[in-house]
């Protein structure tokens, strides 16, 4: 009944660690493509390529449901995986939707037409390959009208995060936030559009002053799981087995990954 989690680094663990506490009994297998991080910087066709070698690995370890953690495949590759390569007795989920949901307060699954919302005035913070695939707006503007979204391509931030480096990684997140106010001084909700963001989530919200709402993902990703689960149960695999996978090397991987959750975590080479 094992679920996978995908991520190009470590940013898919505030994911994973999220999901584990909704879903206690569900064993989840983590595949952390490291060797090839980070994917931001990285074309499309290349994204598309590395995430399905990724999901073909967890579907291998028996799971037959695949969450993207990572916004940068979710953006780049997923749509065009969903279409056309995905067979019809596998899901692979991303991490977007689940966000769009929230701050459009829509209930999960709700497909009624777009229609207006409170918040006008959004910014969204992402890796360089995420704002240009601009794979965010495409899904808000499936459930929302009348949204401004100002983009800011977060260089730096994911490599200082996955290095241990918090001051060069609060250092670049108040320049970006910097950059982003002088497009739109006055956002009223920001969007954390990487799954390594909420690591940083009080430099944001204090960058970005108290009266913006800050929206990160891996709480809201539980809750869509868990209720995607409910309804499509036939969707837990066949692995009973809960691990770590890595494409890089997995003792220093996992020692990242344990200054990163704050707990041990031990990689295995996948």
């Amino acid at each position: 009944m094992a679920v996978g989690v995908f991520d190009s680094g470590l940013g898919g663990l505030t994911v994973l660690d999220a999901v584990q506490r909704r879903l206690p009994d569900v064993p989840f297998v983590y595949f952390g493509d490291n060797a090839h991080a980070p994917y931001g910087v990285r074309d499309a066709e290349d994204i598309f390529q590395l995430t399905c070698a990724a999901t073909e690995r967890l579907w291998a370890e028996g799971c037959d449901l695949v969450i993207l953690a990572c916004n940068t495949a979710s953006a780049a590759a997923l749509k065009r995986m969903q279409e056309s390569w995905i067979p019809r007795d596998k899901r692979v989920l991303g991490v977007f939707v689940p966000l769009i949901e929230a701050l459009t307060e829509r209930q999960w699954g709700d497909n009624s037409p777009p229609r207006e919302v409170a918040v006008k005035h959004v910014a969204l913070f992402a890796t360089p390959a995420t704002v240009a695939s601009r794979a965010f707006q495409r899904e808000l503007a499936y459930r929302a009208i009348g949204v401004d979204v100002e983009a800011q391509p977060c260089g730096g931030v994911v490599d200082a995060i996955e290095q241990g480096d918090e001051i060069l990684a609060e250092a670049l997140v108040r320049s970006h936030v910097e950059a982003l106010k002088r497009r739109m001084p006055h956002p009223q909700a920001a969007i954390l559009g990487c799954t390594h963001y909420p690591l940083m989530e009080p430099v944001f919200q204090d960058a970005l002053g108290a009266g913006v709402t800050v929206y990160s993902q891996a709480n809201l990703v539980a809750e869509s799981l868990a209720d995607y689960l409910a309804r499509r149960p036939e969707f837990l695999g066949r692995g009973t087995e809960s691990k770590f996978l890595t494409t890089g090397d997995p003792k220093s991987v996992s020692n990242k990954a344990t200054q990163f959750l704050k707990r041990r975590i031990e990689f295995q080479a996948a």
